[in-house]
């Protein structure tokens, strides 16, 4: 391992954030896995976390480390649960008669009678349908995020893009699916 006083002054800011995410990256998942709904959210706020430290202008202007990261965190976790809009399909869903029920339920449903049959094939082809109206990168980054079940941060990698570019592109993704599916659903609590 190289001698840190060996590396060029133009690495020290990169080796302190290496440094920095090596020492942190588990409590820090922690703390935001215990504030949101699934790993992969805390995963996508932890990346948002490193994000904003490898574009702090001076690192070393950081005095207390930890409690900037925590801080950081938890405005991430705050902007998150501010959002209105669902980030999954999963969340996708109506109340009904008897309490909440999601679109996942319909589609993945075992049972095989003529009425979830009907309500599943209208689903799928609404869904179909809608995804064929969006730009190609916001329908690509849905299908792989919800049908292929790969993470934001895979998708960023695979295709070079920002993490946060990709985290837009879901988001218009399912805003405009769950508008269209909206009208399907109120057919369906009116059927």
């Amino acid at each position: 391992m190289e001698d840190i006083l060996s590396i060029p002054m133009v690495d020290k800011p990169r080796q302190k954030i290496v440094q920095t995410v090596k020492d942190y990256s588990k409590r820090l998942f922690g703390f935001i896995r215990g504030k949101v709904k699934s790993d992969e959210d805390a995963e996508d706020i932890l990346q948002d976390v490193w994000y904003q430290l490898s574009n702090a202008v001076n690192i070393d202007e950081i005095e207390h480390m930890s409690g900037w990261l925590f801080q950081v965190a938890r405005n991430k976790i705050i902007d998150k649960h501010r959002k209105k809009t669902p980030d999954a399909l999963e969340e996708m869903g109506y109340e009904d008669e008897e309490g909440n029920f999601s679109i996942m339920e319909i589609l993945l449903a075992n049972d095989t009678n003529p009425e979830t049959e009907y309500i599943r094939d209208a689903f799928w082809r609404e869904l179909f349908v809608s995804l064929e109206e969006l730009p190609e990168k916001q329908r690509q980054v849905f299908v792989w995020n919800e049908l292929e079940d790969m993470t934001l941060q895979e998708i960023a990698d695979k295709t070079g893009e920002n993490l946060k570019t990709i985290i837009s592109r879901k988001g218009y993704a399912v805003k405009h699916l769950r508008k269209k599916l909206e009208m399907l659903y109120s057919e369906f609590l009116n059927y």
